[in-house]
């Protein structure tokens, strides 16, 4: 329960501020907002439990100073940055307004704001999908990786890794795919966001791997033990929690187009997000646990794909999160009884 103060408190202050702001619009829809804001904040949670997995396994590698940065720093980036800023300035560039007149269309005219966001809605994804969908790859296209949980697909999956720059090509593929079906006004965006996404997932994974092999020829000299590049470090898990946002930030206009709302909800999920990120850290959860870690890359495929396809078919957001659940759930399983197994 240690773990859960913060987003114990978090969620308090979020009811009340939901409700002020329900009864601020319209006196007597404070509970109502007060449901919704609850509602997105688990829809959050189930869409980003493969998300905690992810930066668990980063944060083991980080210095303790990098990692309360991460925690502190970084739920200010995710809280008021993703979930509110993002929206604001994606808008502001492409339906070219300043963020000023779309903070207060937000504010004002939701429905308004709602639709410039739709409009927006295929390239932002097509970003998050590609970025994700390099992270799931780089990780099954790894000669290295020798833990397989579902081995017949897994274990020929690393022998791609023969091939120079496979999943590059690969989600080149799929991202050419998409653009066929994608309205004919909209394609040049969504090739455009989808390379971005690519490039950035390169920049970042490459500069990592560079300053890590660093920080290991430094370590053999000194002695010391080897902690992964910090900044870089938060910088790629800021980025994978950005991809993971885009999806849950979009979906979220289903169930209300009051961005303060929005914000206020996923917020409190992005709380419980970091909590459970923290617990499964100090716990040595993925450690525990072998093919957890197996299960959350399946999740993010599965996300990435989604997300792809959402650029031309509206996929409910409960789908998304339920395939999600089912791989972390079954790799959970999985693990426990490889656990058993190999206690016997």
């Amino acid at each position: 329960m240690k773990y859960f103060k913060s987003s114990i408190i978090t969620t308090i202050i979020g009811v009340i501020l939901a409700w002020l702001w329900g009864e601020h619009i319209l006196r007597g829809s404070g509970f109502t907002c007060v449901f919704i804001a609850l509602i997105l904040s688990v829809l959050e949670v189930s869409l980003s439990f493969d998300n905690a997995v992810i930066n668990a396994t980063k944060l083991e590698k980080m210095t303790p100073i990098w990692r309360h940065r991460f925690i502190t720093w970084g739920i200010l980036i995710a809280v008021f940055g993703m979930r509110l800023l993002f929206p604001i300035a994606v808008v502001s560039i492409f339906a070219k307004l300043s963020c000023l007149n779309v903070l207060n269309m937000a504010l004002n005219d939701a429905q308004q704001y709602a639709h410039y966001l739709e409009l927006t809605h295929a390239p932002i994804v097509t970003f998050g999908g590609t970025f994700l969908m390099m992270l799931f790859l780089s990780y099954f296209f790894n000669k290295e990786k020798d833990t397989h949980w579902i081995e017949c697909i897994e274990k020929p999956l690393t022998k791609c890794s023969h091939i120079n720059g496979f999943e590059i090509i690969t989600t080149l593929v799929f991202l050419l795919l998409t653009s066929r079906f994608v309205n004919t006004n909209q394609q040049k965006e969504v090739l455009i966001a989808g390379i971005c996404g690519i490039i950035i997932y390169l920049l970042i994974d490459g500069i990592s791997h560079a300053l890590e092999r660093h920080e290991e020829e430094r370590a053999k000299i000194l002695s010391t033990t080897v902690k992964g590049a910090g900044l870089i470090s938060f910088l790629y898990l800021e980025l994978i929690d950005a991809s993971f946002s885009l999806d849950g930030v979009l979906g979220a206009f289903a169930l209300s187009s009051d961005i303060m709302i929005i914000t206020i909800g996923l917020s409190i999920g992005a709380v419980f997000v970091r909590s459970l990120t923290i617990m499964l850290t100090e716990k040595k959860t993925l450690a525990q646990y072998l093919y957890l870690e197996n299960g959350a890359h399946w999740a993010i495929g599965a996300l990435s794909i989604i997300m792809l396809i959402s650029t031309f078919k509206e996929i409910p957001e409960v789908i998304t999160g339920l395939i999600g659940l089912a791989f972390i759930i079954t790799s959970f399983i999985s693990s426990i009884i490889y656990n058993k197994k190999k206690a016997v």
